[in-house]
């Protein structure tokens, strides 16, 4: 693969991994009873995006590096279909 495809695959499997982390340790401001006038209950009180960035991204990498270490030992997306025995 090309350096651009690696980048690519990376920012998907990072902004997928962000969408996970996002309610980790989220508390809303209805859960700390500090409803600001103009919000919505279910806002968070506290937003950490810092940590948020940075926890997406060991996640995503620790992930990207099993994906590319499965595609260099021959189990990329090519190999599916011989995973998989022959039923015909």
């Amino acid at each position: 693969m090309q350096v651009f495809s690696y980048l690519a695959v990376y920012f998907i499997v990072w902004w997928l991994t962000l969408f996970a982390v996002l309610p980790f340790g989220l508390k809303t401001q209805a859960e700390a009873e500090e409803v600001v006038l103009g919000t919505v209950a279910s806002a968070p009180a506290r937003f950490r995006g810092g940590r948020v960035v940075l926890i997406t991204t060991c996640i995503s990498a620790i992930v990207y590096a099993l994906y590319i270490l499965a595609m260099k030992s021959g189990y990329g997306l090519d190999a599916i279909p011989q995973l998989y025995p022959d039923f015909e």
